[in-house]
C-alpha cells in the first residue's frame, strides 16, 4: 500500500510522515532535501535554477515510486510526484521562472513517467494558511528558506487548493493551522481515526 502526505513548505509533512510510520509500522519515504544539489542555489536565484531543481525532484520522486511499487510493505511518502508537477512547476511557470520551452520538455518527461505509476492508495493533505507556514519555516531555521517571499508561498497555496479540489483519488484533508499533532495526543489520535476509517473501515466512537 502507498500512502502520500502532501502539503506546502512548512506544513509539517515530514513530521507527520515520521509519526504515522512509527504508529502503524509503515516504511517512511522521505523527500530528498538536505542532500539536494540544487536547493540552496534555487533559493538564491529561483529563475536560474528552477528547471534544474524540478527535473532533479521529478527524477528522485519517480525513482521513489518505482521502489514503492516493488516494496511489499506499506510505504508512506513525504510529498508526491504529482505535487512537484501540479504545484511547484506550475507556480514557477506562472511567475516566469521556467520558460515555456523548459516547461514543455518537463511535462513530456512527466507524462512518460505517469504511464508507469499510479496514484497513492490514500493521500493525506495538510492545509495551512500562509502565516502558519511562515511561522513553521522560521521555527525550523533553514537558512536557504528564510528569504522566501509571501507571494511565492501564497502562489503555492493557491495551486494546492486547486489541485486538491480536482484530485481523483482517496484523500483526507487536515486543517493544520488548528492541529498540534506533535504535542497534543488527541490531535494525533483524531488523524489516525480518520486514516483507520478510510483504510480499514473503522470508525471512532461518537
Amino acid at each position: 500500500m502507498h500512502i502520500g502526505v502532501a502539503g506546502n513548505i512548512g506544513s509539517g509533512k515530514t513530521t507527520l510522515t515520521r509519526m504515522l510510520a512509527e504508529h502503524y509500522g509503515w516504511t517512511p519515504q522521505f523527500e530528498a532535501v538536505t542532500y539536494n544539489p540544487y536547493l540552496e542555489d534555487y533559493y538564491k536565484d529561483i529563475q536560474r535554477w528552477s528547471f534544474n531543481l524540478e527535473v532533479y525532484f521529478l527524477t528522485q520522486r519517480f525513482k521513489d515510486l518505482l521502489d514503492i511499487a516493488e516494496n511489499q510493505n506499506t510505504v508512506i511518502q513525504d510529498r508526491t510526484l504529482m505535487e512537484g508537477v501540479n504545484i511547484f512547476v506550475e507556480n514557477n511557470r506562472a511567475m516566469g521562472n521556467i520558460s515555456e520551452r523548459d516547461y514543455q520538455a518537463y511535462m513530456d518527461l512527466f507524462h512518460v513517467m505517469m504511464r508507469m505509476v499510479r496514484l497513492p492508495d490514500l493521500l493525506i493533505y495538510l492545509r495551512c494558511s500562509v502565516p502558519h507556514l511562515v511561522g513553521q519555516i522560521q521555527k525550523r531555521g533553514r537558512d536557504y528558506e528564510q528569504g522566501m517571499s509571501l507571494d511565492y508561498l501564497g502562489g503555492l497555496n493557491d495551486r494546492y487548493e486547486k489541485w486538491i479540489s480536482e484530485y481523483k483519488g482517496q484523500v483526507i484533508i487536515l486543517d493544520a493551522d488548528n492541529l498540534d499533532f506533535v504535542a497534543n495526543p488527541e490531535d494525533f489520535g483524531n488523524i489516525t481515526n480518520q486514516i483507520d476509517a478510510q483504510l480499514f473501515g473503522l470508525f471512532p466512537e461518537l
